[in-house]
């Protein structure tokens, strides 16, 4: 049987490179926002102008020569708005984040040095007391030893990594990437570009279905924590509501060994919840997209208990969290893309190793706040599951669901589901 250049082209360029990964246009000239409405013109000025005034709500256009929509940067005459445009966002968004690096980096520094200040006076009180000499290296190490054991300090040290750094890093790398993009005609962007807009038009059930099960635990400990003087924010003001079903080291010790897959599902904190929750909206839309639903379960369950057991043997807290799946998926995506290459732009791939290294960075600066240990159990467990279960591949197309990969996946949903509920069921009989 023959197939023509066309089908064979078609078969052999990935999803959201085809044509028909993207909406039919309407007639004449027009937008789609992020919130996929349609704004359509009568003529290009009207168009170009309206484009001008909200570029920052562009999703995709369309022109009368484009039977499909296609990102903005597929239309080589809207280049000089959009290189004008984003500059001007790009400017204003380094400008934002500059500004509150200098506010947080001058707090922090204030914070620092009232805690320095501090423990020099401790040692040269001990000093006059006991009627001896200063000295410079037991000073210093005072002060060290002052500084890491303080919580203010490693709070704010941790604050200022995620809040004032991390974003002025990434504003520094927009406007690099922006560079880049406009010396080679925006050209390199188009992939990447493409590739995330058909991402956001696609559902990712089973994604929702997990971030569902760690709200309703969420709202079992909320139930629970109301009752206390913790509040709504901190979850882990009631302990008890955490030992039920928490990852208690002495408890998981004992025989209950199914604490290793309820702790993925209980938070400490509001903004506990809020970081991991994004981190599992993304990563989980492009795992389950991209490598299909079963295995986006199968290592939640699989990073999950590695990270658990990788916590129970090396951290003697108490820890909760689902950070151990979420850096399963995102080992697991690492590996992944890095087999089927054709498939995800390589650029697009080389930013989930930068969120490796930042949430090493975070795990280093916050390491008595985060289970260090759980993010590198379930990191390597999601790039063993891949590495495993997927052979190299030059293929642009999706892996097919397979039978057994459909039945394990089943059976993962199951686990996962009746864990959330012994989770919720444990913590909501506290008296």
């Amino acid at each position: 049987m023959l197939v023509d250049d066309a089908q064979k082209t078609t078969a052999e360029t990935p999803v959201w490179a085809r044509a028909e990964a993207f909406p039919q246009s309407p007639s004449g000239w027009g937008w789609q926002d992020r919130k996929l409405a349609a704004h359509r013109f009568d003529s290009e000025e009207a168009w170009l102008a309206a484009i001008e005034k909200e570029a920052h709500l562009l999703d995709l256009v369309w022109t009368p020569q484009h039977p499909r929509m296609v990102v903005p940067e597929e239309i080589p005459e809207l280049h000089p708005l959009l290189t004008r445009v984003r500059a001007k966002s790009i400017a204003r968004e380094r400008a934002d984040t500059q500004k509150d690096f200098k506010l947080y980096s001058s707090l922090w520094i204030i914070i620092i040095g009232f805690t320095a200040i501090s423990a020099l006076w401790k040692v040269s009180q001990a000093a006059i007391e006991a009627e001896s000499s200063l000295q410079i290296w037991g000073m210093v190490a005072s002060i060290f030893k002052q500084l890491a054991s303080s919580n203010l300090v490693g709070m704010l040290s941790l604050g200022w990594l995620i809040f004032a750094f991390i974003p002025w890093y990434q504003a520094r790398k927009r406007e690099k990437e922006q560079h880049l993009w406009n010396a080679s005609g925006l050209a390199e962007a188009i992939p990447v570009l493409r590739m995330e807009a058909w991402l956001e038009r696609q559902r990712s059930p089973l994604t929702y279905l997990i971030l569902s099960l760690i709200i309703a635990v969420a709202a079992a400990q909320l139930l629970l924590t109301t009752k206390t003087e913790g509040g709504l924010w901190n979850f882990m003001a009631h302990w008890q509501g955490i030992a039920q079903a928490g990852l208690f080291k002495d408890a998981a010790h004992q025989h209950e060994w199914w604490r290793r897959f309820t702790a993925p599902f209980l938070h400490g904190n509001a903004l506990h919840i809020f970081m991991n929750g994004f981190g599992l909206a993304y990563l989980g839309k492009r795992l389950e997209v991209f490598a299909r639903w079963p295995h986006l379960v199968l290592v939640f369950l699989f990073a999950g208990w590695a990270g658990s057991e990788a916590s129970f043997r090396f951290i003697d807290a108490p820890t909760v969290g689902a950070s151990g799946a979420l850096m399963g998926w995102l080992g697991f995506l690492l590996v992944f893309e890095n087999l089927h290459r054709p498939l995800v732009p390589k650029p697009a791939t080389r930013r989930l190793m930068g969120a490796v290294l930042l949430t090493g960075l975070i795990g280093i600066i916050g390491y008595r706040y985060i289970d260090n240990a759980a993010h590198l159990g379930g990191l390597l467990a999601g790039m063993a599951y891949a590495f495993i279960v997927f052979p190299k591949s030059t293929s642009s197309k999706r892996p097919r669901i397979l039978t057994s990969d459909f039945a394990m996946g089943t059976i993962a949903i199951g686990v996962l589901v009746l864990c959330a509920l012994w989770a919720a069921l444990k913590i909501l009989t506290v008296s």
